[in-house]
């Protein structure tokens, strides 16, 4: 599996599902009370968004939260707990966007 960078896939997803939905970033942030900015730096992947946050963006484009997280799997990346990597699942390239 090859590695991706979180904050990118994160960012991807965030503005596929923004589009499809067909709202800017300004009315996304106002639906989901966000600071207008804040939508523009998750998509730009200069921010990783906090749990809330994201269950947040999901209401507001009316998604189930994972579909945020599509591309992204888990595995145990070093022996010390707590410790993971992010991975592009198998058979999707890590640097595809939608």
């Amino acid at each position: 599996m090859a590695a991706v960078d979180l904050k990118t896939r994160l960012g991807e997803n965030l503005r596929r599902c923004r589009k499809r939905a067909g709202l800017s970033q300004e009315e996304l942030s106002f639906r989901a009370s966000l600071h207008r900015t804040a939508v523009g730096q998750l998509e730009r992947a200069e921010r990783i968004a906090r749990a809330d946050t994201l269950v947040k963006l999901a209401g507001a484009l009316c998604v189930p939260p994972g579909e945020l997280l599509d591309g992204i799997v888990w595995r145990r990346a070093f022996a010390q707990e707590g410790q993971f990597e992010a991975v592009a699942e198998e058979g999707m390239d890590a640097s595809a966007g939608s």
